[in-house]
């Protein structure tokens, strides 16, 4: 017994050596392809890298076009293809340094950038109906909670938020108990609606943003436990959404792997959301290839579970489908955007909402920052009923709020063309999802034709 202790101490000795002689290394080249920059990761292979280095490249705003994924024994390579929010290549020297830092903090770097470390975090996940997010930030306001920074989804009839608040009086966090009592009970009060059967939950963490994990991620896990705690018919996604993303599993038998296909618009973080949801489910990504044509995404994945094994029942298929499919669909915000950045003010956000609200409005998204004196917002806005806004109406919100800080801005409905000859006429997609099947040889062509895989094992 003595030995085997002693042998698996050795063994997890060698691991961390290894990992510390075989840091992340990042190579980025403008030369390869002409529309795009060239990002090639590799480093000794631990669990969540793939994740870790996709979320360092949203994190600074860039569009992954095109990628090639494989993980080989003890190592992994990744090839990314990217460009900047505005389709150009990138030519600032300093990402590299920052991707090699971000990937060797790793899941301890959680501080948050721009926030102090005197912040309450707050946990909030309920029923959606008009004006929710109005009565959430009166109560904020009421109890002298200044919002610092707040990020809110809405999908299925259920909303989300994750933010970051401080004290009025102190400027920190929040460390009266009573308080934070009150705070739980009046936003669960806002939270739980009238005749709801889903249970709602409204958290109070009493704790320094830099306890919090990366925001859109943590998003996602709220939004995803919302639904397994409280069966919420998010299993009806595809119904409710017009264009659901089309995704297929099937197992390849000969090697051990579920290989999973999904095929969408494409847009800024897709692949990140798409990680973020089999990372929670516990799935391993192995292989994979990303591709864009037009505005069209086709990703493949190679994947096993992280007990090593695929996909074994219907059951499970169905519930990799379902989940991707809502992981894709909740950051597509619905509706009008509208930008707002002003002096922060206290009561803000409160007399913003509230005015959206009284203009027959509803808020299916928004994000709220701070930097410096000035508060940074963004709220995504249709009526009532999820159809577009009426002009008449936006334009009484903007003459009580300000003609001039209040700025209307439609979501970008396409991003920068990038095509590629590997891909298919995004016509020849089919409803059954049968278009997504000619990856499987893409992927294998292109990883083997790159070196990437030397096994399959």
């Amino acid at each position: 017994m003595a030995g085997e202790i002693e042998r698996a101490q050795c063994l997890d000795e060698y691991e961390k050596l290894v990992t510390r002689m075989n840091n992340p290394r990042v190579v980025i080249d403008n030369d390869v392809c002409t529309s795009a920059t060239l990002i090639k990761v590799d480093s000794a292979r631990k669990s969540g890298v793939l994740l870790e280095a996709v979320q360092a490249l949203t994190d600074l705003n860039l569009s992954i076009k095109k990628a090639y994924i494989s993980s080989d024994g003890r190592w992994f390579m990744d090839v990314f293809h990217v460009t900047d929010q505005f389709g150009a290549k990138l030519i600032d020297e300093s990402i590299r340094t920052y991707l090699e830092q971000s990937l060797v903090a790793g899941n301890d770097n959680r501080k948050l950038e721009g926030f102090s470390n005197h912040l309450t975090a707050l946990e909030l996940t309920g029923s959606d109906r008009p004006g929710i997010l109005s009565e959430v930030f009166a109560v904020l306001a009421d109890l002298q909670c200044n919002v610092v920074d707040a990020k809110v989804w809405t999908h299925n009839g259920r909303v989300a938020s994750l933010m970051h608040v401080k004290d009025e009086d102190s400027g920190s966090i929040i460390e009266d108990t009573q308080k934070i009592q009150r705070i739980e009970r009046r936003l669960h009060n806002v939270l739980r609606g009238d005749g709801d059967n889903v249970p709602a939950i409204a958290r109070v963490v009493a704790v320094s943003s830099l306890a919090v994990a990366h925001a859109e991620h943590r998003l996602h896990q709220m939004m995803s436990a919302d639904r397994e705690s409280g069966q919420a018919a998010e299993a009806t996604a595809s119904s409710l959404s017009p264009s659901p993303p089309l995704v297929s599993v099937q197992n390849w038998i000969d090697r051990g792997y579920s290989i999973v296909n999904v095929q969408c618009r494409d847009r800024p973080k897709l692949l990140f959301d798409i990680l973020c949801t089999l990372t929670d489910m516990e799935y391993v990504v192995f292989h994979g290839t990303i591709d864009t044509v037009g505005d069209r995404a086709y990703q493949e994945f190679y994947i096993r579970h992280a007990d090593g094994s695929a996909i074994s029942s219907e059951t499970s298929r169905q519930r990799v489908i379902q989940r991707l499919q809502s992981g894709v669909e909740r950051r597509s915000h619905r509706g009008l955007r509208l930008e707002l950045c002003t002096v922060e003010q206290r009561g803000l956000l409160s007399e913003v909402t509230r005015v959206i609200r009284e203009n027959g409005l509803s808020i299916t998204g928004a994000e709220v920052s701070t930097k410096g004196a000035m508060s940074c917002n963004v709220f995504y806005v249709t009526d009532v009923t999820g159809n577009p806004a009426e002009a008449r109406a936006i334009e009484a919100v903007r003459q009580r709020i300000g003609l001039g800080r209040l700025v209307i801005k439609e979501p970008p409905t396409r991003l920068p063309a990038y095509g590629s000859s590997n891909c298919p006429d995004p016509g020849e997609e089919t409803g059954s999802g049968a278009g997504l099947l000619y990856i499987g040889s893409l992927v294998k062509r292109n990883l083997y034709n790159l070196g990437l895989i030397r096994s399959c094992s």
